[in-house]
């Protein structure tokens, strides 16, 4: 570089981006990143505007598709964005909401109450990453419109026609210039409509996916997303599978301190607390005020109740919070009008005033309750003391493996063989099934940052086993170990100290079989219910050994999929027969030797890994609870529905 371009540095190099130039530039500012979770983000955006109108009371129909071309529209009977021209801007109202930054009503507390978008980003950032976008206005019997290029007008809104309809319409595709990938999962919207659907009761959510068609009927795959009863329907939903310990759902809605709270309650036979907490529709995975307030109010009038009954008399340690919580589904949502969030991530409240309505509503809930329901109360209490013992021999269990690990000096399982670098963001470990492929992978990984943990057959199903039980399996106390991460905090004796975790890759390789796919089920179950910050963080992955090696003499190539084989095939065999292609099926890791598994499936130039992302907590509880539970016709609808993604070995 010359000295003369060195020190040019003036004003004019200073850039000052326009809203929508910097949405472009730096999109994952504003919706997380350009990957999948990004995509089906832009229309969670769009749908939001309308769920704040039905939040409003104007909104109780929405309709959304998915086109062919993945373009994705909405609909909804709301007021219709206004139209007018906007005095300060010198341009339709219409044409402000679509670009620019920090525009709408929501920061207008006449407009809406409460919101879900209040970060200002909205249906302007779907605009600005849109390659295309049409918005239509239904609104005092006329129909307007007005098209966006990449967040550009390409005129001004215009008067189209005349209509009896109310309400909004937008139709956006996502620019490929932004989004790698581009093809919308349909399941991944579903669960999302689905849950919005039980948080806003009484709003009917029609979704229909145009790129598939009934080969009987002819019509596009559509559902629709209602509920009547809102919160209790979605504690059923999420419970559906497990075995209910109490005869109803407990649930209540109300407002306290100007502060509408729902609740929704019910107790299982599992072992594990699963507590969804909403803020103006938005999930917070992190918890915050409300779930404080959730917890307090659940402990105190628990414990009241347990300490007037006198079952507590013969337990010779102390009940804590936790107990109260073993086996419990709730869905806890609150409607705050400013709602104060750590973070731009939305995932934990800040407001202090929300704790103590939350805890009260909790409290006189409950305090009904056991009063009302004697038998079920009792249950309850009986839970809370079985959970209590189960804590206590945890404890003794989990101390008898973090000693153990301080007496043998480097405290790692012998199985382990460990990678060079302590670096925790450069290493990696393989949980890989079987000691032959375990082998195999010891001699094909790079020593410098790829460790190999080779797991003996199927680990513990945890959907189904109390916790001190977890703790005595060998396979997961040797996973505890070789990953340095123990259990208990200085706030939470519960918690997982992920402190000195030595791995930020958690690689699960099994074989391509139907015991290979069991076997990852079964470790996932276990990083979800139990290392869920791991999962959280997108430190787990999972390995995608080939099926196929197609070879015709000295040629050969390494195919993923059914149709990757058949273009093998014909590929190589131009002119010839069949019989000049040999194709072997890889069922096992063991089959491959270290070479070929390391360069498909461990090579970081040319593996493909599988990152394990949660986009619905509540779905993927719902999933998990279904797959690895005791009750069998859900899951046989479920592998019935999903058999075409199967791979089936005869």
């Amino acid at each position: 570089m010359s000295e003369e371009k060195k020190n040019d540095y003036g004003a004019d190099s200073i850039q000052a981006l326009e809203g929508m130039e910097h949405v472009r530039m730096r999109p994952s500012m504003y919706i997380g990143d350009v990957g999948l979770r990004g995509l089906h983000h832009l229309v969670y955006e769009v749908i939001d505007n309308s769920i704040d109108e039905a939040l409003a009371g104007h909104c109780d129909t929405i309709d959304i598709w998915i086109n062919e071309d993945n373009s994705v529209g909405v609909r909804d009977n709301g007021r219709g964005i206004p139209i007018g021209m906007h005095a300060k801007e010198g341009v339709s109202a219409l044409e402000v909401v679509m670009t620019k930054i920090g525009a709408g009503g929501k920061f207008d507390k006449d407009s809406y109450k409460v919101s879900g978008g209040l970060h200002g980003v909205g249906v302007s950032v779907v605009n600005a990453l849109s390659e295309h976008l049409h918005a239509t206005v239904f609104r005092d019997g006329k129909i307007y419109e007005q098209e966006y290029s990449r967040g550009k007008v390409l005129y001004a809104v215009k008067e189209t026609g005349v209509s009896d309809h109310i309400g909004t319409e937008v139709t956006f595709k996502p620019d490929h210039e932004i989004f790698d990938l581009r093809e919308y999962n349909y399941d991944t919207l579903a669960n999302r409509m689905r849950e919005l659907s039980y948080l806003n009761k009484g709003i009917k959510i029609t979704m229909t996916d145009k790129r598939v068609k009934d080969e009987e009927t002819g019509e596009f795959k559509t559902e629709l997303f209602y509920s009547e009863i809102g919160l209790k329907e979605f504690v059923e939903y999420i419970d559906e599978t497990r075995e209910a310990l109490i005869s109803d759902v407990i649930h209540m809605e109300g407002e306290k301190n100007g502060i509408p709270v729902e609740v929704a309650m019910i107790y299982n036979t599992s072992y594990a607390e699963n507590i969804h907490a909403y803020v103006n529709n938005i999930n917070t995975h992190e918890g915050g005020t409300h779930l404080s307030g959730f917890r307090r109010g659940l402990t105190n009038t628990l414990k009241k109740y347990a300490d007037a009954s006198g079952m507590l008399t013969k337990l010779k340690f102390e009940i804590s919070g936790d107990d109260f919580r073993e086996g419990l589904t709730a869905i806890v949502s609150v409607k705050v009008q400013e709602p104060q969030f750590e973070g731009q991530t939305k995932t934990k409240l800040g407001n202090r005033e929300v704790t103590a309505p939350v805890s009260q509503a909790v409290s006189e809930m409950l305090e009904n309750y056991l009063e009302e329901n004697p038998n079920d109360a009792r249950r309850i209490v009986q839970k809370v003391i079985l959970a209590a013992t189960a804590r206590h021999a945890a404890r003794k269990a989990r101390e008898m493996v973090q000693r153990k690990n301080v007496l043998t000096g480097s405290g790692l399982p012998g199985k382990l063989s460990d990678c060079a670098s302590k670096d925790p963001a450069e290493c990696e470990v393989y949980l890989v099934e079987g000691d032959s492929a375990g082998g195999t992978a010891k001699q094909g990984r790079d020593r410098r940052f790829q460790a190999i943990m080779p797991l003996r057959g199927k680990i513990l199903n945890v959907e189904k086993a109390m916790q001190h039980k977890i703790f005595e399996n060998e396979e997961i106390k040797n996973i505890y170990t070789a990953l340095g991460v123990r259990i208990g905090t200085e706030e939470d004796e519960r918690a997982l100290n992920t402190e000195k975790l030595r791995y930020h890759k958690v690689i699960i390789m099994c074989d391509a079989d139907v015991d290979g796919s069991h076997i990852e089920t079964l470790i996932l179950t276990f990083f979800f219910r139990h290392m869920y910050e791991l999962v959280e963080k997108g430190y787990i992955y999972i390995a995608t050994p080939p099926l196929y090696l197609v070879k015709k003499g000295k040629e050969q190539k390494y195919c993923w999929s059914d149709e990757e084989r058949d273009l093998a095939i014909k590929g190589m065999k131009g002119a010839g027969t069949d019989a000049s292609v040999h194709v072997q099926r890889y069922k096992g890791l063991g089959e491959m030797n270290a070479d070929q598994l390391w360069s498909t499936t461990m090579n970081p130039e040319y593996r493909t890994l599988r990152q394990i992302t949660i986009e619905n907590a509540a779905s993927a509880d719902h999933t998990f609870s279904m797959l690895m539970g005791d009750e069998v016709p859900p899951r046989r609808e479920f592998i019935e529905a999903n058999a075409k993604y199967a791979n089936i070995d005869c």
